[in-house]
């Protein structure tokens, strides 16, 4: 989250959010979020989200077209975490503030459980999972036909706002992703290959059933795009953790995802995108500089422990020699 905003985030905008949704603001706990405020709630055992978005992040337009797609996913069959209407019947709130306003939503809460650090890695099921999710997502896209139009990936945040946050002695980042976005815009577009995509999925942006089944929540970074990068991303959060001194741990996370991603997205005839393995290096680049400019953004880095300083100096050295995770063994 933006220190600034959190700095003007008030209890009172809070209570008036909670009352549209008519919540009592004593209903709500309070559990984090890296753009937005998320709280949870419950009614009568069931429990509920309800998210707080800064106008600085999203307009309303934007995130009535985020709902939209929620809920054409969750009608034509997708596990998803569904929104929620306010009691005048509306899924997106405003709280007007001092300076800036706040949209508020509710989702049902994502039954089953988080997979996370190590239990997820190595984990054939949930690879095929993750293809099967995927596949489903991409094929309802190429039919999605909106009423909200939801902004393309050249205007996402963090690629908008890279040079307010990325600190003057790492230009070479932001020259590093002036090149990446030329190489972008020079990709074919189609409707097999390009559409709506989730943009963030990964292990903290999903549940798993007792079936293994997932279902899927967090749309805040849905956008136009390769539907390479959803496939990029999963990739991307399943490789990081392997340093540079594990390379070969590496490669045989990724082949073993790779294998059985495309077997859950190849399932009951679904294609994969064109061009998306030839594409992938280009968007695991792109996500390594998002996930620094976040890190920028939200942390204070000033005295980073061990493994961060790590990480930004692997991070670092890979952006500016413009590689990816997977060039090494590809």
């Amino acid at each position: 989250m933006d220190p600034k905003i959190k700095s003007i985030f008030k209890d009172e905008y809070v209570k008036e959010g909670a009352a549209r949704f008519g919540l009592n603001q004593a209903a709500l706990s309070l559990i984090g979020g890296f753009q937005n405020f998320i709280f949870y709630y419950t009614v009568n055992g069931r429990k509920y989200i309800l998210r707080f978005t800064p106008s600085s992040l999203r307009d309303q337009e934007g995130i009535e077209a985020e709902i939209e797609w929620i809920r054409y996913l969750a009608v034509n069959g997708m596990s998803v975490s569904e929104p929620v209407p306010s009691t005048q019947g509306v899924y997106v709130e405003r709280v007007f503030g001092d300076i800036v306003d706040f949209f508020v939503t509710s989702f049902l809460y994502a039954p089953g459980r988080k997979i996370g650090y190590p239990e997820c890695l190595g984990n054939s099921l949930l690879y095929e999972q993750c293809g099967r999710i995927t596949g489903q997502l991409h094929e309802l896209s190429k039919r999605y036909k909106p009423l909200a139009r939801r902004h393309s990936w050249e205007r996402n945040e963090y690629l908008l706002r890279a040079r307010e946050y990325i600190p003057p002695e790492h230009t070479s980042v932001l020259l590093a992703l002036d090149e990446l976005i030329e190489r972008l815009n020079r990709l074919s577009v189609s409707s097999d290959n390009f559409g709506l995509i989730h943009g963030d999925i990964n292990v903290g942006n999903f549940t798993v059933d007792e079936t293994g089944g997932i279902i899927l929540f967090d749309f805040d970074e849905c956008q136009y795009s390769w539907f390479a990068e959803d496939i990029a991303i999963q990739l991307y959060y399943f490789l990081y953790v392997f340093g540079e001194d594990s390379k070969f741990d590496r490669k045989v996370q990724y082949e073993l995802f790779i294998e059985h991603f495309i077997r859950g997205y190849t399932e009951d005839g679904r294609q994969l995108p064109d061009g998306w393995k030839e594409q992938l290096p280009l968007f695991l680049k792109l996500r390594e500089i998002i996930v620094i400019v976040g890190m920028y953004r939200s942390w204070d880095l000033r005295q980073p422990d061990d493994w961060t300083l790590d990480f930004l100096r692997d991070s670092h050295m890979r952006i500016i020699n413009g590689r990816s995770l997977i060039d090494d063994f590809v």
